[in-house]
């Protein structure tokens, strides 16, 4: 590691920690700009990973409140970009599925965070870009679940 970058977590953490503060809220305010909130986006992804998941697994992933995180339910579904499906086995259950209109929200919101970040990305000299795509997998790696 060349001497002037810290070697120490915790001044990594210092250098690192405005830096993705600033990158992350600047995604977010690309996605609400195609009118999703930063749980919108996260709950329409865990909806098209796992088709038929419920309410009571999207509260229990998410550390929510079941009636908070039916309040959000309810308002993805009032939008259009999710609906429910009958449980096979217990009529009294409903999972979620992703909608057409909740697929053509996130590519929209995918769409205008790649342009976003491609834009910033392309005033950065090669070195630099190299340097960021070396770094993706160690940052990826910091949120991966850890059993």
């Amino acid at each position: 590691m060349p001497a002037d970058l810290p070697d120490d977590p915790d001044q990594l953490a210092e250098l690192l920690r405005p830096a993705l503060l600033r990158v992350a809220r600047r995604l977010r305010q690309e996605a609400s700009k195609a009118g999703l909130s930063a749980l919108d986006v996260l709950l329409l992804v865990e909806i098209k990973r796992q088709p038929g998941v419920g309410v009571s697994d999207l509260a229990d992933a998410e550390q929510m409140s079941r009636p908070a995180m039916s309040t959000h339910i309810k308002r993805l579904e009032a939008a259009g970009w999710i609906s429910r499906l009958s449980h096979a086995s217990d009529g009294r259950r409903s999972g979620l599925t992703i909608t057409p209109a909740g697929l053509a929200a996130l590519a929209e919101t995918r769409r205008r965070r790649n342009d976003w970040l491609a834009a910033r990305l392309a005033r950065l000299t090669p070195a630099e870009r190299q340097a960021l795509a070396e770094a993706a997998a160690p940052l990826l790696a910091l949120v991966e679940v850890q059993p």
